[in-house]
């Protein structure tokens, strides 16, 4: 057993406030988003609703489902990355992704 084992750790030091603030505030956005999309979701008339009857209106357009999958799974090869220890920068898309859809509900809910 290796004595000094952490000692690679030794020079971590904690989040500043600044990025503390930041963390707090994306992850609020976050949630924005997700709560967002759940209101436009269940929403009569709503376009997500509308997509979703689209789709299942007809045995034809059934057939845009297993694209629609293949496609989501190329996105998600793009997104990971292949080794466990290496991070990419694109795996961030999804987050940023619903920071936006949270910025756009709070300045919906804002504005009125």
């Amino acid at each position: 057993m290796d004595p000094n084992k952490y000692k690679k750790n030794a020079d971590i030091r904690p989040d500043s406030l600044l990025q503390t603030l930041a963390s707090v505030g994306s992850m609020v956005l976050m949630l924005i988003g997700i709560l967002g999309i759940a209101t436009e979701f269940f929403r009569e008339d709503s376009w997500i609703g509308d997509l979703f009857s689209y789709l299942f209106k007809s045995t034809g357009t059934m057939l845009l489902i297993p694209l629609i999958a293949f496609v989501l799974w190329l996105l998600n090869r793009w997104i990971s990355s292949p080794n466990s220890d290496k991070k990419k920068k694109s795996g961030n898309l999804p987050m940023y992704l619903m920071m936006a859809a949270g910025a756009y509900y709070a300045f919906k809910f804002v504005a009125g």
